[in-house]
């Protein structure tokens, strides 16, 4: 187990991204839902992140109800504050938002220091737990201004008071959470799709100024949210479709671990571990397949030939893994 910054919350080396449960794109059954937490823990997987947008709290709900099985003192909850739901009556489907569940609530932007407190509150009580050990504000791209000025505060005296343990920021983006490490006190960082094989502008700023403020990161979209699992044509890269660019580099990256006897995703788990200021890697899986699969993968030792291959080819910038 790894701990976050200077604290002394524990994370296991891989960790189970818990937005796929919350229905993500298509829909989950509460069986496998419960199936796929289950074979994370016995995989040895400790630490468990989800947030309130993911399914509209159906990712909450589902987790909280499946860690019930398992002693707290030994597992890690992460959830997220930023974005509170509000109950409607509009009727339809969250799809526009990527998840396939009724639309019962929306999501309100709202990182004031009520807001966040508020969020928690409800966070708390789909999940079933009186406190979680990690919160990270959610996505403040568009809202920095007050992510910084209330949000954060409002985090760092949650952590004061002792109602959390680890507080920090997640984002799909390395700037803004390179500003985290340098001007507050966060105890860890979670970077989604921008420390891959595919992706390393984390590596330029926010990785380096994490290791020395003492600052942990978790590293989430490993795959890149499907292209660097498997690199097909319709592959996903980014949410999106995978334009021709990132699809012939993840199939010849892919050609190149073939030859070497690895996976791919082997090689992008290892890839987006190997920063000595990642402390975890975050995986999404909707079933207790993609689980063990990734838990075999991350445990495979990847050649340092292959890595050589990759920079000969153009395929990583030479100074990568670092």
């Amino acid at each position: 187990m790894n701990t976050l910054g200077r604290g002394g919350v524990p994370v296991s080396p891989l960790a189970f991204g818990a937005a796929a449960i919350g229905n993500l794109f298509t829909e989950v059954g509460e069986e496998q839902a419960h199936e796929a937490v289950a074979a994370a823990w016995q995989q040895g997987i400790r630490y468990f992140d989800t947030a309130p947008h993911y399914g509209l709290g159906l990712s909450e709900r589902r987790l909280g109800a499946a860690l019930r099985e398992y002693p707290r003192s030994r597992y890690t909850v992460s959830t997220k504050v930023g974005r509170r739901l509000e109950a409607t009556d509009r009727g339809g489907d969250d799809l526009a938002d990527g998840f396939a569940v009724p639309a019962t609530h929306r999501r309100v932007w709202d990182f004031s220091a009520d807001g966040v407190r508020r969020t928690l509150e409800a966070s708390l009580e789909r999940l079933g737990l009186d406190r979680v050990d990690v919160v990270y504000l959610h996505d403040p791209d568009d809202h920095a201004e007050q992510a910084f000025r209330e949000g954060y505060p409002a985090l760092e005296e949650l952590r004061a008071q002792g109602v959390v343990g680890a507080i920090g920021a997640g984002m799909n983006q390395a700037e803004m959470l390179t500003r985290f490490v340098r001007d507050t006190d966060v105890d860890v960082v979670l970077c989604a799709g921008r420390y891959t094989l595919l992706d390393q502008r984390a590596g330029a700023g926010l990785l380096p100024a994490a290791v020395e403020r003492g600052v942990s990161v978790v590293v989430g979209g490993a795959f890149n949210s499907g292209l660097l699992a498997d690199p097909r044509p319709g592959a996903t890269f980014d949410y999106a479709r995978a334009p021709a660019g990132p699809l012939d580099r993840a199939l010849r990256m892919k050609g190149i671990a073939d030859r070497h006897g690895i996976t791919l995703r082997a090689a992008a788990l290892a890839f987006s571990a190997a920063h000595p200021a990642v402390v975890s890697v975050l995986v999404g899986a909707r079933s207790a397949a993609e689980v063990r699969d990734c838990a075999e993968q991350f445990a495979v030792p990847v050649p340092a030939a292959f890595w050589q291959e990759l920079r000969d080819t153009g395929l990583l910038p030479p100074q990568e893994p670092s």
